[in-house]
This record gives structure tokens, sequence and C-alpha cells, in this order.
């Protein structure tokens, strides 16, 4: 492509983008596509000759664009809602275009000394200690599966040259995120070797339970290694009493992983910033801008104060790739290859500034104890659980079979995009504040759709 076709197409990219961003309310949050339809729509084999670029983007618009459910949407209210702002798409953008591969110092020193220093700012923000090292990862799960396995080397340095001998023990909340399931299964650990430990009414992990089960471990004969405490569980948003459950991991040398996936990025807020409380004490942290803090997918941080131990983990550097000018990234984890992810984050924090982030979270929250205000005074609803943050999970009191209708009825009007959960038995609605353009009108809107669908 000429640098002035580039420049042409480059700049109805961006209008389009534009547009998008200014109009999204005008798409309908949840695609309305049968499965198969956009697979039916496409051709069965690649084209043999190039098609001209206005095909191309006049088939995104009218193929690609309706299967799209809109993550970008200030009415999409499910999961973990996201933003996809101005500022990090064009940081996305930028990163793009040069294309670089940050696995060694040398290979592109800008991406290994913007990561460190963006990722100290972060720090910073959340009030960890001065000492943690940290580096990007796509997503939380792949954060904590690293974590895993530097957890792992630190209790048994021979795991990596023999193999596990399957007597390492791993707890977690049984409310914990399926990441830490699939690390166990991918590092060999294996699931008999998770003990998931009971929760409290409000879905936070009982210490008393972790002491006692590590207790029982120990008596049979098998090596606790890890715990992991969530601030900020999926279904819920619970936040595990990461203080008292720092004193079980330093009594019994266990490391520390703090989940913060999501709701870590609260402490960006003064007022929030216990969400981390005891996270100070943890060997590692992962907290993902890309959930709540406006910066695209992907881009998941993960902090340790023990980095010898991750380099000890992975690091194996064949004779073409030796370089020590700088950490070299690489040596980190499992991936070799290593985009640019910290320019679109420095993009932002640059930006919106602590205070333009805080300013934000603060009305999330506030949206969000709103709403669960409307729930309760709807004698038809009621909460199902404790709300701190910008989760609020609700029900109709009426069978799971009437929950389940009513979303699927709200999410196919395509006013909204809630989710779903599963607590103490029953089916529940979730309602997730996370995009920065989400204001009250929109919630009321939602609730008026609720309100209908319920009969």
């Amino acid at each position: 492509m000429r640098p002035d076709e580039f420049r042409r197409y480059g700049h109805e990219v961006v209008d389009w983008i534009a547009d998008y961003l200014a109009g999204a309310r005008e798409y309908p949050v949840f695609s309305r596509v049968s499965p198969g339809e956009i697979a039916g729509s496409l051709p069965a084999s690649a084209p043999e000759q190039g098609e001209p670029m206005d095909v191309i983007l006049e088939d995104f618009r009218r193929l690609i664009l309706p299967g799209v459910t809109h993550w970008n949407h200030p009415r999409f209210l499910a999961y973990f809602a996201v933003t996809g702002s101005g500022p990090g798409i064009l940081g996305e953008m930028l990163s793009a275009a040069l294309n670089v591969n940050g696995m060694l110092w040398r290979t592109s020193p800008a991406v290994t000394e913007l990561e460190q220093v963006t990722l100290g700012w972060l720090r910073q923000w959340l009030d960890l200690p001065e000492e943690f090292f940290g580096i990007i990862h796509d997503t939380a799960s792949t954060s904590t599966l690293h974590a895993v396995a530097a957890a792992r080397e630190a209790a048994d340095p021979e795991a990596r040259t023999r193999g596990g001998t399957g007597r390492l023990i791993l707890y977690c909340s049984e409310q914990a995120h399926s990441s830490v399931e699939r690390a166990v299964i991918t590092l060999g650990i294996g699931r008999q070797n998770l003990r998931k430990i009971p929760v409290d009414d409000c879905f936070r992990l009982r210490p008393e339970a972790l002491s006692a089960a590590v207790e029982e471990d120990l008596r049979s004969g098998a090596r606790p290694f890890c715990v992991t405490a969530t601030a900020g569980t999926t279904s819920t948003t619970s936040i595990d009493p990461v203080a008292e459950i720092a004193a079980i991991a330093e009594q019994y040398r266990l490391w520390l992983h703090v989940d913060g996936a999501y709701a870590g990025t609260a402490a960006v807020v003064p007022e929030f910033r216990h969400v981390l409380a005891g996270a100070r004490r943890a060997d590692s942290v992962v907290v993902n801008p890309h959930k709540w803090m406006f910066t695209p997918i992907d881009c998941s941080a993960l902090y340790t104060r023990r980095p010898e131990v991750m380099r000890r983990a992975f690091s194996l550097v064949p004779e073409y790739l030796q370089g020590a000018e700088a950490p070299n990234l690489m040596e980190y984890g499992v991936p070799l290859g290593r985009r640019f992810r910290a320019l679109k984050l420095w993009f932002v924090m640059r930006h919106y500034g602590r205070e333009g982030v805080a300013r934000i979270l603060r009305n999330h929250v506030a949206l969000a104890q709103e709403f669960a205000g409307w729930v309760r005074a709807d004698e038809r609803f009621e909460i199902a659980a404790p709300h701190p943050l910008s989760v609020v999970c609700f029900r109709l009191r009426a069978s799971e079979q009437d929950n389940r209708r009513l979303l699927e009825t709200v999410n196919s009007s395509g006013v909204a995009f809630l989710s779903n959960t599963v607590l103490h038995g029953r089916f529940t609605l979730r309602l997730a504040i996370g995009h920065m353009e989400t204001s009250r009108e929109d919630l009321g809107q939602v609730w008026d759709c609720v309100r209908t669908a319920a009969g």
C-alpha cells in the first residue's frame, strides 16, 4: 500500500472510529446474528488476487459489524465492562505502526524502558511497594499462570528440570477465577492438588478454613506452596481478607498471589485503597488496566517482589538472543515476542492523570449504588450480594426459569447486555459498570427495560 493510499484510507478509518465512539449508543449492544451466519456470508477461500480497500471496508461495515457485541458501548454491562478510550486507541494505532518486538532490551529499548516507567507510575498510584517489579502480559489468566509458576520455582526449584512430584498444594477461594485452576492444569500441578476454600456469607475466603486446610495437608505429607487471594471476585467482586491471608502465608511460607484484575484499579482512588489492603505483603499482584482503566484490550500488569524467582522460573536464552544490556523481559515469562502494550497505557495515564481516572471510578461506584437502590425499591427484586464497587448482583423474586427469561429478554432487546452468575445455588443477574461514558440516563433506560421484561 502506497503512503498516499494509506493516508487516504487511514483518514477514513479514523473518521469511522471517531463517529463510532461518539455514536456507539445507536448500535444494539448484543449482536443479533445467528450461529454460522457471518461465516456463511464469507467466501470459503481467500482471494487469489488482491481486492480494493473500498470493498474490504464496505464488507467490514456490512458483514462484520452486525456480528459484533459492542463491548465499547456505554450499556455493555456484562462480565467486567471495559472502555477502549480515545487516547488508548491512538496509542494502540502507533504500536501497530511501529510493529516492534520487545523480547530483548536491544530489540527496541523503548519497549522495555517505557514498560518499566509506566508500571512504576501505576505502582505508585496503587500504593504498592517500590521494590515491586512489573511486567505486562495480555490478560490476568496469563499473569496468574506466571505467578503460580514462580511460586512453584520458589518451593521446588528442581521441578523445572525433573517435572512435578504431585505433592505441591495450592489454595484459593471457591469464588476464585477459573484462571487459578487453569494454571494448575497447565503447569502439571493437577486439579487434585488445588484446594478450594469455603467462603463466608459475603463470598470472602474464610482464613480459619485456609489454616485448617494447610494443617491437614501438612499432616498428610503434602507440600503447601501457594495461596491466591482475590480483590474483587468474578461473580460478586467480594474482597478476600488479604491481610489475614498474608499472615497465614507468612506463617507457612506460602507464595501469596493477589488477583486484583478488576477491583485492584480502585486503589487509584484514595478512599477505595482498602481494596488492596494487605497486598503490599504479597509475592505477586495482578491488575488489569484493560478492565477498569480505559486501556484497550489487552493489557494486564503483573507485579512481583521476587523478580529473581520469576526470572529463574522462565529464563532460557539461546545464543542468538544473548545480551545483558538491561532487563530482557522475555526472561520473565513464556512469551518470546512482546507487543508494545505499554504505549497505550502511557497515553491513557498521561491523558487522564490520576485525578481523572479517580473521578471516573468514583462515578461508576456511585452509579452502581444508585442502581442497587432502584432494585431495593422494587419489591419484585432482591439484591443477591454485597456491592462494594461497580457491580450489582440482583434477581427477580421468582424461579430460575423466570430469571433466565428476564435476562434473555433484556439482552435480546439490544438496549443492554447483562451477564449472570449463580449464588447460593440461585441464578442471578449481574450488572457491571465499567465504561467511562455510562451515565445515569443509560442505567435508567436499562432499569426500565428490566422492569418491563419482568412483567
